[in-house]
């Protein structure tokens, strides 16, 4: 259902309006007002008053009109009849300011009334709803105009963030506030912002995902509607006793899966509402929008190649793999930036920065540094960093030559231009004109170009740093910032998205699995195309030499039953004959008390690589794939890749290729590499069965045994839901 009536009603009314300005009636009331000229406005409040020459009237009833958008800030329990009189009015959008009853049931029970009549409900417990397009003000604070869509889950961190934004001269086109998402969730609200086009960049801070497949499509649509998404989320991983019933719920944190659905899809992941603020500044940018056009080299996984190179210090291939804060694979061409600045030690220091952010600071092609050196004294350098050494204090016009050079030249992608600019007329008013006149030719030379300039500054809210700012020029306070902002502009720009995959159909009691035990599991994964070694399973120690007879020396004896068989000592390797047979057999039945346990040839190949593979069903996502470094330091190691289940052979491949440890898979050391499409096909083979056996809440193979030659799973292990 459109949400129309949320964003750009024909009228609202405000019921529990106040003329206290300690009170959110007033906030609500006031913000309405603001919007008079555009929409029929009532102010409701069954003790009268009024507000700004507006009478309150008693009750909904009473109004001459119909109210299409009824925002309600009453006390709990009046809500319900609140929303009931609204319906009866002929209101269809709804926003509930506090909390809608006495539990979630009752506010189930409201969003369902509200439904039932054809209405959407905003929160309750939410902070409202803002439309700087639409004149629409329906919540507490100030909210700035811009072009930055937010939804969020907290109200406190949408004021920080529309602060900040306001300082960096942006601001919103829309807020909505999601409360406890009782009908309008992330999602809706989300696809709201990518067809509003007055929105270039949307912002989220979510805390529960819901139906995180949904918002995972709404994040590929965004990104194919040309919208960047910037999200902000907890980092808080699960500790519960199912988690911990494998190494797959170890390693798969609630974080890691948010982490690969916005890999996925396009979206940036970021820390804090500073680098998210920080970000869509640039984006936002005109110069941003410019330099879209630049050509750049695609994406491709992290090579084993460039995994090689960091490892022997070949510093050139390190930086080329260099990320930041994950292991997401990289772009094939770093963002190449060019430095330039009025002192060597920021701009040196800058250059670290960009460096640390997987950014290249290149060598200048010879026909950029001599453009560069015709404007610079006899002793300044033409390299990069680009040193001024005082020219741009002798002329305030040398910044926006050498800055014009560098974004024509064409060898570098952005320009960052970093230290004293923006304050020379803080010192000497009388330079302020000029100043600002040299602020309009830096932002003329990025718009002519197509190419980013941004701006670090030590002055703050200067007449030119305002310049820059209304020419769509970015400015930052430090240098840091300007370097987070590139990076993630870049990594997005590079990114190349899949849609998520579809989940299968399936009747929930068919061929379903009812324990994970490792002869189910094995049988399960087996009949999807996985490879496992001869095995029987036996309950005595004569049993299990009869199987040995069959199945031949050497062998391995497991113990059935245990999660984590090694570390119980459920597991024995290598046994070459009957006597070593019972006995392992002895030891282990007084070690683990099991009675049932799987005779089962020992397999190993030369050149062969232990990975852990798993799918573990998450509340929001559904099932995650994880592929990573196996065998008994799987948890050590931590060396992880996640994707949304099922999995693609492309998709399963780069999996692989962007494991840090990637160059064992390739042939490390001449070492010939494994068979990577038989390791996908296993991946791709799990995730199907895990897909379409929601009964079991985490499936896991590990060690899988990858290998010139193929590929075969050792052990298996599931966890009922």
């Amino acid at each position: 259902m459109s949400l129309d009536a949320l964003f750009d009603p024909r009228s609202v009314a405000v019921v529990g309006a106040s003329a206290n300005r300690a009170k959110w009636g007033y906030w609500l009331a006031s913000g309405a007002l603001a919007g008079r000229t555009r929409r029929t406005v009532h102010l409701v409040n069954q003790r009268g008053g009024g507000l700004d020459g507006v009478p309150f009237l008693p009750d909904l009833g009473s109004l001459p009109t119909v109210p299409e958008h009824v925002v309600v800030a009453v006390p709990p329990q009046q809500v319900r009849p609140v929303v009931v009189d609204g319906l009866a009015a002929g209101a269809r959008c709804f926003t509930v300011i506090t909390s809608g009853g006495t539990g979630p049931d009752e506010e189930r029970e409201l969003a369902a009334l509200v439904t039932a009549h054809g209405g959407r409900l905003l929160g309750p417990n939410c902070m409202g709803v803002v439309d700087t397009t639409t004149e629409l003000r329906l919540s507490w604070g100030d909210f700035p105009s811009g072009s930055v869509g937010l939804v969020s889950q907290s109200g406190n961190l949408a004021l920080e963030i529309g602060r900040l934004l306001a300082r960096a001269g942006q601001g919103f086109s829309r807020f909505v506030s999601l409360g406890n998402q009782r009908d309008i969730v992330a999602a809706d609200a989300l696809d709201a912002l990518i067809a509003h086009e007055a929105t270039r960049v949307v912002a989220a801070y979510v805390e529960d995902f819901r139906d995180g497949r949904r918002l995972a499509r709404t994040l590929a649509t965004a990104r194919a509607a040309g919208k960047p998404v910037l999200l902000l989320t907890l980092g808080r991983s699960e500790a519960s006793g199912r988690a911990a019933a494998s190494h797959t719920g170890a390693l798969v944190s609630t974080r890691a899966v948010v982490e690969a659905a916005c890999r996925d899809t396009g979206a940036l992941l970021l820390e804090s509402a500073g680098e998210l603020v920080d970000t869509a500044v640039l984006m936002t940018a005109t110069g941003h929008s410019a330099a879209s056009r630049v050509v750049v080299a695609p994406t491709v996984p992290r090579t084993a190649e460039a995994h090689a190179h960091a490892a022997e210090g070949h510093v050139g291939a390190a930086r080329t793999a260099a990320t930041h804060a994950d292991d997401s694979p990289a772009p094939a061409r770093p963002l190449r930036v060019a430095v330039v600045g009025d002192s060597g030690g920021q701009g040196a220091l800058a250059a670290d920065a960009l460096a640390a952010r997987g950014l290249d600071v290149p060598v200048l092609d010879e026909a950029t540094r001599a453009a560069v050196a015709a404007h610079l004294p006899g002793r300044a350098g033409g390299g990069n960093p680009v040193d001024l050494a005082g020219a741009g204090e002798a002329d305030l016009r040398t910044y926006s030559r050498i800055t014009a050079a560098l974004l024509a030249a064409g060898d570098t992608d952005a320009t960052v231009l970093t230290g004293y600019f923006g304050d020379y007329a803080t010192a000497n008013p009388g330079q302020a004109a000029h100043e600002c006149e040299v602020a309009r030719e830096l932002a003329q030379a990025a718009r002519d170009t197509g190419r980013l300039l941004v701006v670090h500054t030590m002055a703050r809210d200067t007449p030119a740093l305002g310049v820059l700012r209304e020419h769509g020029v970015p400015v930052y306070e430090r240098i840091e910032q300007a370097a987070a902002a590139l990076a993630y502009t870049a990594r997005h720009r590079h990114s190349v998205p899949e849609p998520p995959p579809v989940l299968p159909n399936r009747p929930p009691t068919a061929g379903r699995v009812r324990d994970g035990d490792y002869g189910t599991v094995r049988a399960l994964l087996a009949s999807h195309g996985l490879d496992f070694p001869a095995a029987a399973f036996v309950g005595t120690a004569d049993e299990a030499v009869a199987a040995a007879r069959r199945t031949g020396y050497p062998l391995v004896l497991k113990a059935m039953g245990l999660a984590h068989k090694t570390e119980a000592g459920g597991v024995a390797l290598g046994i070459t004959d009957e006597a070593g047979l019972r006995a392992a057999f002895a030891r282990m039945r007084a070690a683990t008390r099991a009675t049932r346990y799987a005779v089962e040839e020992m397999v190993a190949h030369p050149h062969s690589v232990e990975l852990i593979a798993g799918v573990r069903y998450d509340p929001a996502f559904g099932p995650v794939a994880m592929v990573g470094l196996g065998g008994v330091t799987a948890e050590l190691l931590a060396d992880t890749a996640l994707a949304l289940a099922p999995l693609t052979p492309r998709r399963a491949r780069d999996l692989l290729l962007s494991l840090r440890h990637a160059p064992l898979l390739t042939g490390w050391r001449g070492a010939p590499a494994v068979d990577l499409e038989a390791a996908a096909d296993a991946l791709c083979a799990l995730a199907r069965a895990a897909a379409e056996h929601p009964e079991l809440a985490e499936l896991e193979v590990n060690p899988l045994l990858v290998h010139p030659g193929g590929a075969v799973a050792l052990d298996a292990h599931g966890v009922p839901a």
